[in-house]
């Protein structure tokens, strides 16, 4: 199994970006009695000019990963945080603008669900709920010398309808046991991800607000009706389709539904009937889809071809590095 020792040019680096993850800390902004807060998660990494420290033994331009944790928190105490997006690109921009030799830097926040607390309908002015109903994040990634790339998303989503959802007229072979189902409990944990069109004069606030209530109405259907889902796939599909038609700065958005089955229980054997009153839930193996579009008629906008495709590249990038 022994060879010879390879020389550093016998090789390709393809990516060597580092940084500190899980950087978690509470921002509180005072404002007289009335206080906000965003309690977040930062991930940030760095890619350098040179990989001196990989080949050669070099620490010189090595910035430390604590330093880069640190850097996180100067820039929260000093501009705040009030959009997770813009507050990831202004740790973005402190790498590359502050270190000649930082080509790339990457940074990934997810925010913690708090949400003001009502008493009688009154706000309150420092007391908050912890509320998870879809965990929001952001990704920016920015080179030297290109605009940058912003991702946002909802995860941790869970959703549930007790009818209007079917699964029928699929594919069978031999191994093919399940059976055809008109009215089933439909419940997913989702996932969705886009990025923009143009990442200038973007109120990230109000997109990530009307693409949350799209993947609502979207799923669930009108209130007193609801929507039949004839698939997952064909939720997916939906739920993309309603947060395209109506936030237009949306270009590439991705959607996983992670399938959580509910089994009706067997109670023959109790002399009682069943009908579908008692469920339970199935959580391994789980069923899961996962679709990507991206806006074609971008493509049709003069002018607009080379930013598009560098999204696209970018998201592209993304995928392979994960």
């Amino acid at each position: 199994m022994g060879g010879r020792m390879l020389k550093p040019v016998e090789v390709e680096v393809l990516n060597s970006e580092y940084g500190k993850n899980f950087v978690k800390f509470l921002y509180v902004r005072r404002e007289g009695k009335r206080h906000c807060i965003k309690e977040v998660e930062v991930c940030a990494h760095i890619r350098l000019n040179e990989v001196k420290e990989y080949f050669h033994d070099n620490n010189k331009d090595v910035i430390p990963t604590d330093t880069i944790k640190n850097a996180i928190y100067a820039i929260a105490k000093q501009k705040g945080v009030q959009v997770i997006e813009e507050f990831a690109l202004d740790i973005c921009n402190h790498f590359i603008s502050s270190f000649c030799h930082v080509l790339y830097a990457k940074v990934f926040i997810q925010e913690s669900p708090w949400h003001r607390l009502h008493q009688d309908c009154v706000p309150h002015a420092h007391s908050f709920i912890f509320a998870p109903e879809g965990i929001r994040f952001c990704e920016v990634e920015l080179c030297r010398n290109d605009p940058p790339v912003i991702f946002s998303g909802i995860k941790d989503l869970k959703l549930m309808k007790t009818t209007q959802s079917g699964f029928e007229n699929f594919h069978r072979d031999k191994y093919t046991t399940l059976p055809e189902r008109k009215d089933r409990v439909l419940c997913g944990e989702l996932f969705v991800k886009w990025n923009y069109v143009q990442c200038t004069h973007v109120d990230f606030d109000c997109i990530w607000n009307t693409a949350r209530e799209c993947v609502l109405e979207a799923f669930s259907g009108p209130p007193d009706c609801g929507k039949y889902s004839p698939s997952y796939q064909k939720t997916v599909n939906d739920i993309q389709m309603l947060i395209l038609e109506k936030v237009p700065q949306v270009d590439i958005i991705e959607t996983t539904l992670n399938n959580i089955f509910y089994e009706v229980v067997d109670m023959k054997k109790l002399g009682l009937p069943n009908n579908k009153e008692v469920l339970t839930p199935v959580e391994a193996p789980f069923g899961t889809c996962t679709c990507i579009l991206r806006r074609s008629k971008c493509l049709e906008v003069q002018g607009q071809d080379e930013g598009h495709e560098k999204q696209s590249a970018a998201w592209t990038h993304r995928h392979q590095m994960s």
